[in-house]
């Protein structure tokens, strides 16, 4: 196979998606190839054992990795300025490759309490079964971080904007932090995407997405990936992947990499339109409250400001009344659909308080902000009217 020349750290994020880590076959062809196969054939005995020894470049078996995942890793791996990148089967088995590769028994991790709920399950249900013990702070008290840290502290943890309240954690102040501590700083990138924030840039150490998201973009397929230093990949994340094998398929790597061709296109319209969307709702009368990083009204807009260059696809707010109104409310919804997922073409809104955050006790949800009327929506490619106009006759039918 022939692969695209070395240079492309220079260019800009539109074209690094399109062209990013290609490799070709001896037939040319214009669109990444799809290697759907498990296996590889050696030449010779002699080959097979230089593979196996990583004297000699070339794949082993899919587990460990393949040509069309390694394009998608490569690819992003340059939008994100890293130095390595590894693909996933989901974006949780990102998170826990992340955390798992290098925390062991005695260990401990400093994680914001404003966590994704499956996230929350492996920092306070899944680590300390293997002796690895966590406390949560808030992660907009900078100095909560600083308090919780252990002579055992390896590891902080944080999603930023934050699911669902976007609450944001300031990413160089918290990595000063840990640096300082000697801990390593995991930050998921979601909500932000790689065209919004760059963690690696403002401190962080490692990287996580799940592709599941806005890197597809279409609710195709599954997907996540891991990125941080060349260090870190051969020290500690290589190894854990190839053993424990939460690979990513062949051909979710081949959706993917179609889906980043668009990225920017896709993240560009949704954030714009997203920021109009809040203006809109702050003007209804059956909204109490919204919650959008790209608004001068933010709670932590200046932090916004600093750390994002763009608002986010993504916006919660709150109805007037409770839970009844509030169900009420998204179940007269006609264009925009009721789904968990997020990042999509479509427009898709959930309620957290009984879908992704629902494990969380009342006092839990309550602390976090997460009432039984707040909603939380991610923005699509719909026409701006359509989606404000369906929003406002929806709210006219939760007043009743």
């Amino acid at each position: 196979m022939t692969k695209i020349p070395d240079g492309l750290e220079n260019l800009q994020p539109e074209t690094l998606l399109v062209h990013g880590g290609t490799m070709r076959s001896q037939f040319g062809e214009t669109s990444e190839a799809l290697f759907l196969t498990q296996g590889y054939v050696y030449a010779s005995a002699e080959e097979a054992e230089a593979r196996f020894t990583n004297t000699s470049p070339g794949f082993q078996y899919t587990r460990f990795g393949n040509p069309t995942v390694a394009m998608f890793e490569e690819r992003v791996r340059l939008l994100e300025g890293a130095e390595a990148a590894r693909a996933t089967a989901t974006g949780m088995a990102a998170v826990t490759a992340s955390l798992l590769s290098f925390l062991k028994a005695g260990d401990h991790i400093v994680a914001a309490r404003a966590l994704f709920g499956s996230c929350r399950y492996i920092v306070e249900d899944l680590c300390p079964r293997f002796g690895i013990t966590s406390t949560l702070v808030d992660g907009r008290d900078l100095k909560a971080w600083e308090r919780a840290v252990r002579p055992s502290t390896r590891a902080f943890f944080f999603e930023t904007p934050t699911n669902p309240t976007l609450e944001l954690v300031d990413i160089a102040a918290v990595s000063k932090i840990a640096h300082e501590a000697g801990a390593q700083v995991v930050v998921d990138n979601v909500f932000a995407t790689p065209l919004l924030q760059k963690p690696l840039q403002l401190g962080a150490d490692i990287v996580v997405y799940s592709a599941t998201k806005h890197i597809d973009g279409q609710g195709r397929c599954m997907g996540g990936v891991v990125l941080g230093s060349k260090d870190y990949l051969d020290k500690h994340l290589q190894v854990f992947l190839r053993q424990t094998g939460p690979s990513m398929s062949p051909f979710n790597a081949w959706v993917l990499l179609k889906g980043l061709e668009t990225l920017p296109l896709r993240v560009r319209a949704q954030t714009e339109t997203a920021g109009r969307l809040a203006d809109k709702l702050v003007e209804l009368k059956g909204v109490t409250k919204v919650i959008y990083p790209g608004r001068k009204d933010f709670a932590q807009a200046e932090l916004a400001a600093r750390q994002m260059t763009g608002g986010s696809t993504m916006l919660s707010f709150e109805i007037k009344g409770g839970k009844a109104e509030t169900f009420r409310f998204l179940n007269a919804l006609k264009i925009i659909k009721l789904s968990n997922n997020l990042g999509d073409a479509k427009s898709l809104i959930t309620h957290p308080a009984t879908t992704t955050h629902q494990r969380l006790t009342p006092a839990a949800r309550a602390e976090l902000g997460i009432g039984d009327n707040l909603v939380r929506l991610s923005v699509g490619l719909e026409a701006y009217a359509d989606l404000a106009a369906d929003i406002t006759k929806a709210l006219g039918c939760s007043m009743g």
